[in-house]
C-alpha cells in the first residue's frame, strides 16, 4: 500500500515524481488537476522533451489494478484516441500515460444536430467497448451492488425524499428474479466528463479505474442522465450502438440506475459532492415516474 506524500503542495510525492522521470525523462511543471472531491489524484506533467503525460495515484489497490488491466488487455484494441500506458507501480498505486486531445463533454454546449451525431459516436464507442476482449468472457453476472443496499440505505436514509426508500426496496425484490447476463469489458463511469471531443470532432475516452468485467448495461447508467429529458439522444446512442436492449437488459438498466442513484446519494451527502448526490435524487425521481406513469 502506498503511503508516500509530497513535501511540496500541488506536487506529486518524490516516489512518483521518479518514477515519471525515470520513464519519460525530466518533467519541467506539474499541474494538479485533480477532481474536486476525495477519490484519485491526477497531475499534468509537461516534459523537457515538449511532451506531456498525466501521473495518477490511484485511491486504492482495486482501482489501481482495474486501470493497469485495462490498458494491458482491451483499451489498444480501441478504434478511437485513448490514452496508452507508459509505466505503472504498484507499490505505489501510481501510472504514467499520455495524453489525449480534447475537452470533456460535461458542461460542453452542442447545437441539438451536434448533439445527436456526438451521442451516435458515442454509442459505437460503447459497442467497441464491450467488444474489445482480447479472449471470451464466458462467465454471467447478477446484480453485485445488491450486497451493498443496507450500508447505503442507513447513510443515505437522512437525505432520500418520502417514498424512495420503498421504492429501493421494491427494486431490490424485482433484482432477485432477473436473468443473469454476459459479462463483456466496461468502463465502469462512463459519462460526459470521462469523454473528450477533439477540434476535429474526433472522441477519446479517458479514466479506466472503475474499468472490469461486468454487464454491458454497466455502462449505460451514468451516461442516461445526459439523456433524460432528450429522447432523440437516447435514440441516437442506441443507433450507434447498433442493437436494442433485451427485455432483460432493460430491466436490469432501472435496477441497476437506481441502487446507482442511492450510491451516488450517499456517497455526496457524505463527502460534501453536491453534483452526485443530485444525479442520485433526478435518477430516483425519473424511475419513479417511469415506474407509476400518470
Amino acid at each position: 500500500m502506498s503511503t508516500a506524500t509530497s513535501p511540496h503542495p500541488g506536487l506529486p510525492p518524490e516516489e512518483v515524481c521518479r518514477l515519471a522521470e525515470q520513464a519519460v525523462g525530466h518533467i519541467a511543471t506539474w499541474t494538479d488537476t485533480s477532481w474536486a472531491r476525495e477519490s484519485s489524484r491526477v497531475w499534468r506533467a509537461h516534459g523537457a522533451d515538449g511532451g506531456t503525460r498525466y501521473v495518477k495515484i490511484h485511491q486504492n489497490t482495486r482501482f489501481h489494478h482495474r486501470e493497469v488491466d485495462a490498458y494491458r488487455s482491451w483499451v489498444p484494441r480501441l478504434p478511437t484516441a485513448a490514452p496508452a500506458l507508459v509505466t505503472a507501480d504498484s507499490a505505489l498505486r501510481a501510472v504514467v500515460v499520455t495524453a489525449v486531445p480534447g475537452q470533456p463533454l460535461h458542461g460542453l454546449a452542442r447545437p441539438p444536430e451536434q448533439q445527436q451525431h456526438l451521442f451516435h459516436q458515442i454509442g459505437a464507442l460503447a459497442a467497441a467497448i464491450h467488444r474489445s476482449s482480447p479472449a471470451p468472457v464466458t462467465t454471467t453476472e447478477g446484480v453485485a451492488a445488491l450486497a451493498k443496499v443496507e450500508r447505503h440505505l442507513q447513510a443515505a436514509r437522512p437525505y432520500l425524499n418520502p417514498g424512495d426508500e420503498k421504492f429501493i426496496r421494491s427494486i431490490v425484490a424485482r433484482a432477485e428474479g432477473v436473468p443473469l447476463l454476459d459479462r463483456v469489458p466496461t468502463h465502469g463511469d462512463f459519462q460526459l466528463r470521462n469523454l473528450l471531443l477533439d477540434e476535429d470532432g474526433s472522441l477519446a475516452v479517458i479514466d479506466f479505474e472503475r474499468s472490469e468485467p461486468g454487464p454491458a448495461i454497466r455502462d449505460l447508467v451514468r451516461l442516461a442522465d445526459a439523456w433524460a429529458t432528450q429522447p432523440r439522444l437516447y435514440d441516437a446512442f442506441m443507433a450507434g450502438y447498433g442493437r436494442d436492449l433485451t427485455p432483460a437488459e432493460e430491466e436490469r438498466f432501472v435496477i441497476d440506475s437506481a441502487l446507482d442513484a442511492l450510491s451516488g446519494i450517499q456517497y455526496g451527502a457524505t463527502h460534501s459532492d453536491a453534483e452526485t448526490q443530485d444525479r442520485g435524487h433526478r435518477t430516483l425521481a425519473r424511475l419513479r415516474v417511469q415506474d407509476h406513469p400518470q
